[in-house]
């Protein structure tokens, strides 16, 4: 029997001129848009501002939702649906939870991403500041 998809939110952080990603500290590691699974009772604007503090210590203000990404195979764990937010950041940039590091990168010169990540940064564009 098939178990149902989980629920996660990933939130493009603007911070600092820049986009804030994480350096995971499990697998699969690599850097990612912060984020993580929605958990029982919570709407998914509380995750994004939960998942947020969570792993970069900022306090944030989302901007819109930017799209839900469903393909079965974004995420080698499991299937997992996820709704993008664009958020701006204020406070002290810190990883923390299941980030190993947090920084601030240029949008033209992002890291290799995991998951689907990359592709949501390029849907995202057009909606970002410069």
């Amino acid at each position: 029997m098939k178990s149902q998809p989980g629920i996660s939110v990933d939130i493009i952080i603007q911070y600092s001129g820049g986009i804030v990603l994480v350096k995971r500290k499990n697998p699969p590691f690599g850097w990612a848009l912060p984020g993580g699974f929605v958990e029982a009772g919570e709407s998914l604007e509380e995750a994004a501002v939960r998942e947020a503090k969570e792993e970069t210590n900022l306090k944030i203000d989302l901007q819109r939702q930017l799209h839900a990404y469903s393909d079965p195979g974004r995420d080698p764990r499991q299937h997992v649906i996820t709704v993008a937010y664009i958020a701006k950041g204020t406070g002290y940039l810190i990883a923390g939870d299941d980030a190993k590091e947090a920084e601030v990168f240029k949008i033209n010169e992002l890291p290799k991403l995991v998951f689907d990540h990359e592709k949501i940064l390029a849907d995202a564009e057009l909606y970002l500041d410069d």
